[in-house]
């Protein structure tokens, strides 16, 4: 009986959406449907990118690996929500909350490298046609995406880190849906400047570098997409360019509204709110987005399926 109390103790409360529970209901059973879409869509794409020959290229090496991210992003938090929403108690222990915050902030990171990695892809495969298998050869996508995999590990790291170094004073109710930085920030019963910086500091290499880098890449497919006269190939090139921006829109927007502003200057509700967006709606419509643009992956998913 002693363990348990003392088990219990040193577990966090989420508090999620207790504010609102006529909504629980409601927003469990939203999430289930985004999480089952978020397995079948993102586990679809890894598939038919492995199994079809004609997906073996760099643009579809970098979506699966997105695919994968995004699958491991969702389960790290979902299933424990869903636990807490359907459940009596809205616990986590010490350890789950660990893993949960480490693997955030790991797999979000990375996923802010790779979103660049595949804007590079699309200026090789649009700008530079003749040479694109030459620049994007085999063992340059696996570094880059390893380069991505780690630095998302290296930031993930020294947050991780830091916030679990600050004092809580016992304070053990977590003001979100999982464990979250700012959330476990304002958990805190002191002031870190430091973090503060670090994390304004990672937030340019993570987020505004590569936003910049993307941003970039796509001013110059304009101006090359402008020149094409082949309308076949112009809509190709729509298609494909357009399915990664709106992934990119998505996904940076809310993440950098949520991290580059002063951790007060955001109000807790709307935190949870467009937390919930890029956390369990992004990876939901990523799949979506490739497929329903993608006439290449269409195409592949009927061979596989009628082959």
């Amino acid at each position: 009986m002693d363990t348990n109390n003392r088990s219990s103790m040193t577990d966090f409360i989420l508090l999620g959406f207790s504010d609102w529970p006529q909504l629980e209901h409601i927003i469990s059973g939203v999430v289930f449907i985004f999480y089952i879409v978020t397995l079948v869509g993102n586990t679809t794409i890894i598939l038919v990118s492995k199994l079809d020959s004609q997906l073996h290229t760099p643009m579809y090496f970098f979506l699966s690996n997105l695919s994968f991210l995004d699958l491991c992003y969702a389960t790290s938090i979902i299933p424990q929500m869903l636990v807490n929403l359907w459940g009596p108690t809205k616990s986590i222990t010490y350890g789950g909350c660990v893993l949960q915050f480490f693997f955030a902030l790991d797999l979000g990171a990375t996923e802010c490298l790779l979103l660049a990695v595949m804007a590079y892809d699309r200026y090789a495969a649009v700008c530079q046609p003749l040479y694109y298998t030459i620049i994007m050869h085999p063992q340059l996508c696996q570094k880059m995406v390893l380069t991505a995999w780690l630095g998302g590990l290296g930031s993930a790291f020294i947050l991780c880190s830091l916030t679990l170094k600050l004092p809580r004073c016992g304070h053990r109710e977590v003001d979100n849906f999982f464990c979250e930085m700012p959330a476990l920030v304002k958990m805190a019963c002191v002031y870190s400047k430091v973090i503060e910086i670090v994390v304004f500091a990672l937030g340019v290499i993570f987020l505004l570098v590569p936003l910049s880098l993307i941003l970039i890449s796509y001013a110059i497919i304009t101006q090359a997409v402008v020149r094409i006269k082949s309308t076949a190939r112009w809509h190709k090139v729509l298609n494909t360019c357009g399915s990664h921006l709106t992934v990119v829109t998505l996904f940076y927007g809310t993440v950098i509204y949520m991290y580059m502003k002063p951790q007060n200057s955001t109000s807790q509700d709307e935190g949870k709110f467009l937390t919930l967006f890029y956390t369990i709606v992004t990876p939901t419509l990523n799949p979506l987005i490739y497929t329903l643009r993608n006439k290449d992956v269409k195409s592949a998913i009927k061979r596989i399926l009628y082959v």
